[in-house]
């Protein structure tokens, strides 16, 4: 994801000048949070459609064919390629932010990289939230309410997606205290005195479990019952459509003394492939 900027015609056009140095830096340390910020968007499949007309992106999926043994000097028939489709809608997101001309001249730290950050973490925690809500839709499910996970759950959850005919990196998100409880399996248990039990005790982190890169997001809510779903997936199971890259305008407003920040995106999120997806509904209090 890239970062451009947009500057507006000013009625103050001295300050806005002198600010520019500014606004370059907000620009730089957003696009950094942004990309750095968005756990999701590098998880699931991504489709640029900057160049492609309309609101609405029609993604193909193909169905399979089946080989067989051929007779000698016998004729190959032709199989039907059967094809469906998944519509994604484009939607705008967006944040702003009022920067008063005095928190410029008299703010404490670096005004730049904290405005940056604000803006560049509200659309990180955007995207990651739309995609992650796709989590509920996947119709295989494992785990059980008001149950700690398991690895035995991962182990599960990754047949699954296996018996679907997937043979690519999978990816595991859970929230902090679904990844808190998988880490006690690990580290409390002589079966997974290995490198990865070692890994969760001296960095808290998970790592990978049979194939799959497991990671922790407090953007996976915690229910009104303590419990949270988290998924394994492959990246073909999700997808997100950009339309337009995130981009920061800045509007002057003299009468305010103070300058507007709009950041901005247009992308859709949804599910593609529901047969790579497991939902894991397990306690996380």
């Amino acid at each position: 994801m890239s970062i451009t900027m947009s500057k507006s015609v000013t009625a103050d056009g001295d300050t806005t000048e002198n600010m520019s140095n500014l606004f370059s830096n907000i620009v730089a340390q957003a696009r950094f949070t942004a990309e750095e910020g968005s756990l999701m968007a590098g998880l699931v499949k991504t489709y640029d459609i900057a160049n492609v007309s309309g609101t609405t992106i029609q993604i193909p999926k193909y169905g399979t064919i089946t080989a067989a043994d051929i007779a000698e000097e016998t004729d190959l028939s032709s199989s039907a390629l059967q094809t469906t489709s998944t519509d994604v809608a484009i939607k705008t997101v967006g944040a702003s932010v009022l920067l008063s001309d005095l928190s410029t001249m008299g703010g404490q730290g670096n005004v730049a990289a904290e405005v940056g950050t604000v803006l560049g973490n509200a659309i990180a925690k955007k995207i990651d939230a739309d995609i992650i809500a796709l989590f509920d839709g996947f119709s295989q499910e494992i785990g059980t309410a008001g149950t700690a996970i398991t690895v035995a759950n991962i182990f599960e959850a990754v047949a699954k997606i296996r018996a679907n005919a997937y043979t690519g990196e999978l990816a595991c998100v859970l929230s902090p205290m679904q990844a808190y409880h998988l880490k006690s399996a690990l580290t409390g248990s002589n079966a997974f005195s290995n490198d990865v039990a070692n890994e969760a005790m001296v960095r808290g982190f998970v790592g990978s479990i049979a194939g799959v890169n497991v990671y922790e997001h407090s953007g996976v809510a915690v229910d009104g019952n303590g419990d949270s779903k988290g998924a394994v997936f492959a990246p073909e199971a999700m997808a997100m459509a950009l339309k337009r890259d995130f981009i920061i305008e800045e509007q002057r407003d003299a009468s305010a003394r103070a300058t507007e920040l709009v950041a901005t995106a247009y992308y859709g999120v949804a599910e593609l492939d529901d047969g790579f997806g497991v939902e894991l509904l397990t306690k996380a209090d």
